[in-house]
């Protein structure tokens, strides 16, 4: 994991002064630097928009009281795609605006899910049995109604 870090840190840089030479030469540098400026100023203005939203979502899902699942990874992803245009580039750019646009986010949400949560294994022990199930995050049961019980155990005599 370090290793990745740490290359991710090295290469990223690289290929953002690569692209940003690249555009300069295909144009001017004028107007790579206004491109930068740009980005960077539309980037903050659909942050705060995105953040907002976000934020007025999760206020709703908690007063419907909702488990404000979507909401929260909402919220990091916009967070991350701030960070990610901050940071003056083509590349950070394209996927900072990626995370900012709900569609962009949906996709890239279902992309994390389905490569991390492929199912969750539950094992239940007791002591005299053992069992394991297998659930998947789309699968649904019963009619979403919880009855809790308690067993009473009656002794006549």
């Amino acid at each position: 994991m370090f290793i990745r870090l740490l290359a991710a840190f090295i290469l990223i840089p690289l290929i953002e002064l690569y692209l940003l030479l690249q555009l300069a030469e295909a144009t001017s540098l004028g107007t790579t630097i206004l491109i930068v400026i740009g980005t960077g100023i539309l980037g903050s203005w659909l942050a705060r928009r995105e953040g907002l939203m976000a934020w007025f979502r999760f206020q709703e899902a908690l007063s419907q009281g909702r488990v404000p699942s979507r909401e929260l990874q909402d919220g990091l992803m916009i967070v991350f795609a701030a960070a990610l245009l901050l940071t003056p580039g083509l590349l950070t750019d394209a996927v900072g605006f990626t995370l900012l646009v709900p569609v962009g986010r949906s996709l890239i949400r279902r992309y994390v899910l389905g490569r991390y949560i492929k199912g969750v294994n539950v094992q239940v022990h007791t002591s005299t049995q053992s069992t394991t199930e297998t659930f998947s995050p789309n699968e649904r049961s019963g009619d979403g109604y919880t009855i809790d019980a308690k067993a009473v155990h009656r002794h006549d005599g």
